[in-house]
Formats: structure tokens, C-alpha cells, sequence
């Protein structure tokens, strides 16, 4: 099956696209979920004129098979754990703890590090969340009950790619769900992109800070 997208930058502008009717609209805010969904956000903040900020959340691994997430963590400490495999794979509460103070530790480090400029108030705000797509879900669901303890006035969730599945379950939890792509057989968010490279701390802390800097202009 042929990749849907030939990398970030250009799905991000596609995604801009399906949010025109944000453009320029004084109580947006774009909040990207590093590090893939960095410059997606900068795209559609670009395009869009709005601004640009990032939101840390992080995957939980199953310990011993950690690209299997067994929920997600943000930086205030919200976090969402999928029971029913932690049940079935009988993870005891002390490994969960382990996972959720490591990663919680990797949260502080990137919101340390990321924080080019000051963050940008929440409350009151129609945010629009991204990434550059959603398998299980897990980190933007995080991430939507961590920013709506902001008080946001609206949460909007957008994605280049989604699994069928997945979509249905941010329909129904999102306050708009924008999403470009819903593949039949979906298998992963990466092999949707022709070009899936991993985006580095330096690239994040580079496109927030251009994407403020030509905003600002």
C-alpha cells in the first residue's frame, strides 16, 4: 500500500487545510504533541496564523515490550491506563508505578527543554490538539484530559491518520475530531509517510521557536 503522505511538513499542510475555518481566529491555540506532531503543529499554526505551543505526554510501555502501550502520562501528572491489558498481561501496580515515575521523569526533562518561551495560557482557549496520527490513542487522550483541567473554552483533536477504531473513540470524546485519512488496514501511524524519520530536541526547540518568530511578524 502506497504512504498517504510524504512526510510531516506536507501533511501538516494538509491538515491546515481542514482547519481553515480557524484562520486568524484570536482564541485559538495549537498545542502539538512532541515529538512527531511538532511539525505538524507548526504547519497548521503557520498557515493558520495562530500560535504554536507544545504539550508533553508521554506513551507507557509495557515493561519488557515497551512499544505496546498500556496507557500514557502527561505533564501534570494526568495519566490513562488501559485496564483491561494490564488485566490480561497481569502487570502488578509497582511495575505500573516504575513505568509511570520514569516517564514522568522524561516528561520533565522535555518541558524543560522545550520551553523556548513562556507557556501559553490554556484556560479559555479553543485548542486545537496534534500529532501525526493515532494508533491506540492513548497519548492524546491523556493529553485531552490534562489540558481540560485548563478550562479550555473547546478541545479540538487533529490528525493527518487514524485507525477506524481509534477515530470512533475521539469522535465521541473530542469536541471536534478532524482527521484526513482512515486507512481500511492501518498497522501504524509511520507507514503512512513515505519519510517517517524521528524528529530530534533540537528540531522541536527550532520549529517552536520559528513558528513564534514568524507569527510575531
Amino acid at each position: 500500500m502506497p504512504a498517504r503522505f510524504l512526510d510531516r511538513s506536507q501533511a501538516g499542510r494538509e491538515l491546515a487545510r481542514a482547519l481553515e475555518v480557524n484562520r486568524d481566529r484570536s482564541d485559538a491555540l495549537v498545542l502539538a504533541l512532541p515529538r512527531g506532531g511538532i511539525p505538524i503543529g507548526a504547519e497548521v499554526a503557520q498557515e493558520l496564523h495562530l500560535p504554536l505551543d507544545v504539550f508533553v505526554v508521554r506513551k507507557l510501555g509495557v515493561p519488557g515490550h515497551e512499544e505496546l502501550a498500556m496507557g500514557a502520562i502527561a505533564s501534570n501528572g494526568v495519566r490513562v491506563l488501559d485496564r483491561e491489558l494490564i488485566h490480561s498481561l497481569r502487570i502488578s501496580e509497582d511495575s505500573i508505578a516504575q513505568v509511570c515515575e520514569r516517564e514522568l521523569a522524561e516528561v520533565a526533562r522535555r518541558e524543560q527543554c522545550y520551553r523556548v518561551f513562556p507557556p501559553k495560557p490554556i484556560a479559555g482557549k479553543a485548542v486545537i490538539l496534534v500529532d501525526d496520527g493515532l494508533a491506540t490513542g492513548s497519548t492524546m487522550l491523556a493529553a485531552i484530559r490534562a489540558v481540560r483541567q485548563h478550562k479550555p473554552v473547546s478541545v479540538t483533536v487533529a490528525v493527518p491518520v487514524a485507525a477506524a477504531e481509534t477515530a470512533a473513540l475521539f469522535r465521541s470524546i473530542a469536541d471536534e475530531f478532524i482527521v484526513l485519512y482512515i486507512p481500511e488496514q492501518f498497522r501504524s501511524v509511520g507507514m503512512w509517510y513515505e519519510d517517517f524519520t524521528q524528529i530530534t530536541d533540537d528540531q522541536v526547540r527550532s520549529l517552536l521557536w520559528e513558528t513564534d518568530r514568524v507569527n510575531a511578524g
